[in-house]
């Protein structure tokens, strides 16, 4: 009588399943520890935290960049600025305007984008022009002493109020802000080290006032230039000009 042959590989599928189920139960855990660990609720990191463990399940990346970390491709060298130091950069600002007693003239505040200084039209030029005043000078270069050092992109936004201007220089508002804007950037990449790669310039026109165009004072303060120190996550969404750059041009004509 031919003796039944036992069947082969049952503790192989068995020990394969047994990993399986372990492997499940190892990323479960860490999700509830990392979950658990986040004492307070922050959308930013929560983002992070999602994306981190979608990279895992689908066989991508498993590690969290640490917050302020620039991508190798964008590192300079330099630390990014982070919305505390850019509420430090405020204050001292805020003060040098203040002992200047021409604090008036300037209105700062911290948004979701970064820090934005509004400068108002009679600080830098003339009413319905866009060269800048002598007096003007002494206004950007306190402003200019923050941006000098930073990695941050800086935009200049030129802003007007709603009434209408046709000049043979400027047919519409479109053209008198972001001529304002552009001659803003032109004295900062002129005067200081600031690369022209992260600096621009916006013309808005009257479409982004502050407060409603009902009185003079109210237009008084719409007509401005701001300058927008962004933030760090704006900052790394801005295009690289990385080949532009004066480091890689270096790189590129060395043998």
């Amino acid at each position: 009588m031919r003796r039944r042959r036992r069947p082969t590989g049952g503790n192989d599928n068995f020990e394969r399943w047994l990993l399986t189920y372990a492997d499940l139960i190892t990323l479960l855990l860490a999700f509830f520890i990392v979950m658990y660990s986040m004492s307070s609720v922050d959308d930013k990191k929560f983002d992070q935290v999602t994306s981190a463990l979608n990279g895992v399940l689908k066989g991508g990346k498993s590690l969290i960049e640490r917050e302020g970390t620039i991508p190798s491709e964008r590192r300079a060298g330099r630390g990014i600025i982070h919305l505390g130091n850019l509420d430090m950069i405020r204050e001292r600002i805020d003060q040098r305007f203040s002992r200047l007693q021409r604090r008036d003239e300037i209105e700062t505040e911290i948004t979701e984008r970064g820090l934005v200084i509004h400068v108002l039209e009679s600080a830098l030029f003339a009413e319905g022009e866009a060269e800048l005043q002598p007096r003007a000078q002494e206004v950007l270069d306190l402003i200019a002493t923050e941006l000098v050092g930073i990695p941050n992109h800086v935009r200049v936004e030129g802003h007007t109020d709603d009434r209408p201007i046709q000049t043979l220089a400027y047919p519409t508002n479109w053209e008198l802000s972001a001529s304002r804007a552009t001659r803003v950037v032109r004295y900062y990449i002129e005067n200081f080290e600031i690369y022209p790669g992260r600096i621009s310039a916006l013309g808005y026109g009257r479409y982004r006032p502050i407060v409603p165009n009902n009185s003079i004072e109210n237009r008084a303060r719409n007509r401005r230039v701001d300058v927008v120190i962004l933030t760090m996550d704006l900052t790394l969404k801005e295009p690289s000009s990385q080949l532009f750059s004066p480091d890689f041009a270096a790189e590129s004509n060395s043998p």
